[in-house]
């Protein structure tokens, strides 16, 4: 199972239209050690999708390099660097779903992707990452016909398929109920507690504060906070408060 290792990292944005360039993150440095629980928050724009993208290998930083397991991924050849994303299970910010195909379909993709991790046919994946977030009985429906709970469920048990070494969520619990969090953060925990590394950006502010697990604070595209055991919003006591945070 791989550290992350993020050395001075940071990614940039140009703007066409408008002859600028966005900072999305800026010269971030970062290890996440292997079987840890990370929460990622921030404000809106703070830099955590893109940091969290630049964690799960989805995109390549501007500057500085990621690595897994000392292996300075930012170095490799495409084809080395598209197959090193395989060890993630990635959940974006927005619905990723196909409408036009069955949940079957959609999983059925990704378990395809991942064959070489596992001997396990796809169809036998693909109805075990369903039975795991409560779904055994939705592999025949469409997108469409599902909830808005029940399709972020279904891209986690997508996320799972291939038993990735380490998730990555990016707001995989927005705009659902209390209860539903509540169980998909207690399935979280079950699954750090079997070794996989989560890495989760969120702004559950009230569950983030119950779990207790280390909690990385962004503003403007750098870490402000890194706190063990923290709560949302949480600042290093090496770092000045910033008043203005989360308003």
């Amino acid at each position: 199972m791989p550290q992350i290792r993020l050395e001075s990292v940071g990614k940039d944005f140009p703007q066409e239209h408008e002859r600028q360039v966005v900072h999305a993150v800026r010269s971030v440095d970062l290890t996440i050690e292997r079987g840890e629980f990370v929460f990622v928050t921030g404000s809106s724009g703070a830099g955590k999708s893109t940091l969290l993208d630049l964690i799960a290998c989805q995109i390549q930083p501007t500057t500085g390099n990621v690595f897994l397991n000392d292996i300075n991924v930012t170095r490799m050849a495409r084809r080395q660097w598209v197959r090193r994303r395989l060890c993630f299970g990635y959940v974006p910010q927005f619905p990723s779903l196909a409408r036009k195909r069955t949940i079957e379909e959609n999983l059925t993709l990704a378990a395809l992707l991942g064959q070489k991790r596992t001997q396990q046919p796809p169809a036998d994946r693909v109805r075990k990452s369903l039975s795991m977030v409560g779904l055994g009985d939705v592999a025949g429906r469409y997108p469409v016909e599902l909830s808005t709970g029940e399709c972020r469920r279904v891209e986690l048990a997508r996320a799972i398929i291939n038993n990735p070494e380490i998730l990555v969520l990016d707001e995989l619990t927005a705009n659902l109920d209390d209860d539903t969090v509540w169980d998909m953060f207690l399935f979280l925990s079950e699954l750090n507690r079997h070794g996989i590394t989560i890495i989760m950006a969120s702004h559950a502010k009230k569950f983030v504060n119950l779990m207790r697990r280390r909690v990385i604070t962004l503003v403007d595209g750098t870490i402000r906070g890194d706190v063990q055991k923290g709560r949302y919003g949480d600042v290093g006591p090496a770092l000045a408060p910033d008043p203005n945070r989360f308003i």
